[in-house]
């Protein structure tokens, strides 16, 4: 980060009694802080908002030393996470004691602002090794608080120059106050990241979970059909098992999008041809042409189970002594809003007695119903040959 006129450092006037020098450090000082706290708003970065801190507040009060502390509770000490002024090595690996003996300790301690303008003759407190190693004459520390949490310190240091003030303590604690709420932004938002990386995991769980308990549940209408003697029992089970695995893969392709509320239509139905090919389809082929489309989770669920029904329905019956094309087509209606699904076959057609009105069948029945759930009345066309399903119903998609 860059402050205007970056060259100009605030110098603390050599005449305390002169206003207009104290005037313009101190309105310098505000200066600096105000770009801190604009730079604290864009960053995303902890490390590049700590070093700012660091480096901003040691130009405040015109000095080439200064540390950003976190509290480390295990270890009941400071690390250096962020400084200017220090040797190479000592950023992010340095250690300092956090106890009351220790100037920044002691400020962490008791919230208190500490100020030492003779370290090498202090008595209250021992001067840190870090300090006594780089010559350090003269500190000044104050707590880094998000609330009830304390984070740290954040401490100015210097070999030599005027004494530190009430006034600078007041400046490093603005500035101080600034870093906690950006901290606290920081800290706030990795919390919101690591319990959308926890739902995840639970949802990633979750959907495993259910996969294998509707694998759990086909395979026992499998060992039913092949347990059962009646060949209608064996047909009903077939087909309840059929059902099954079409929610499964449903479901799964759903959970695979990894967007818990809409569906791209497109992408969804072409997968689920693609599954019934690689099934096998027994010399039938099938295609798919379907417009780019998001719609809502819930209304992807029903098409997908109508799209199943329909596809599986005319592979079993639309060809019983042959080949031949299914297609699958999905478009906008003419109706503003609205989509067309439908499912064309050129094979031998609906029986000429079947009512599709009043279905009887269960898969027909499952058809018409599924057809209501999206809004939609189904039509059964004589495609000459073969059979045509036609649907309109209102796209639910996200606003």
């Amino acid at each position: 980060m860059t402050t205007e006129n970056e060259n100009s450092r605030p110098v603390p006037p050599k005449n305390r009694g002169y206003e207009t020098e104290r005037l313009s450090y101190l309105l310098r000082q505000q200066e600096i802080l105000a770009a801190f706290g604009t730079f604290a708003l864009q960053t995303h970065s902890m490390e590049e908002l700590l070093q700012e801190a660091t480096r901003a507040s040691a130009e405040g009060l015109r000095c080439d030393h200064a540390k950003a502390l976190e509290y480390l509770p295990s270890e009941e000490q400071f690390i250096v996470r962020a400084g200017v002024g220090w040797k190479e090595g000592i950023v992010g690996h340095a250690r300092i004691a956090a106890d009351l003996e220790s100037p920044a300790g002691y400020a962490f301690k008791t919230g208190k602002p500490v100020i030492s303008n003779h370290l090498e003759q202090e008595r209250r407190f021992r001067t840190p090794r870090l300090l006594m190693e780089h010559g350090i004459r003269r500190a000044i520390n104050v707590l880094i608080a998000l609330d009830e949490d304390r984070f740290g310190v954040l401490g100015v240091d210097s070999p030599e120059g005027e004494r530190f003030t009430e006034a600078d303590a007041a400046f490093l604690k603005g500035f101080a106050n600034l870093l906690n709420l950006a901290i606290g932004r920081h800290l706030t938002e990795a919390r919101l990241k690591e319990a959308l990386r926890h739902q995840e995991v639970l949802n990633d769980e979750i959907s495993h979970r259910v996969k294998n308990s509707l694998a759990i549940v086909a395979s026992l209408l499998r060992m039913q059909r092949l347990a059962a003697v009646d060949p209608g029992l064996q047909n009903a089970l077939s087909d309840a098992q059929r059902r099954v695995e079409t929610i499964a893969n449903v479901h799964d392709r759903l959970w695979r999008s990894r967007d818990e509320r809409t569906v791209d239509l497109a992408e969804f139905l072409n997968g689920l041809c693609e599954q019934f090919c690689a099934e096998g389809l027994d010399a039938k082929t099938l295609k798919c042409d379907a417009v780019p489309v998001t719609v809502v989770t819930e209304q992807a669920v029903t098409i997908g189970l109508l799209t199943n029904e329909l596809i599986t329905n005319a592979l079993k019956y639309a060809y019983p002594n042959g080949t031949g094309d299914i297609s699958l087509s999905l478009a906008r209606s003419e109706q503003p809003t609205y989509l067309r699904i439908m499912v064309c076959d050129h094979g031998v057609g609906l029986p000429r007695d079947m009512d599709t009105g009043a279905p009887t069948s269960l898969g027909m029945k499952l058809i018409s119903r599924l057809a209501r759930e999206l809004g939609g009345r189904p039509e059964w066309q004589n495609a000459q040959p073969g059979t045509r399903f036609v649907l309109d119903f209102p796209a639910r998609e996200l606003r």
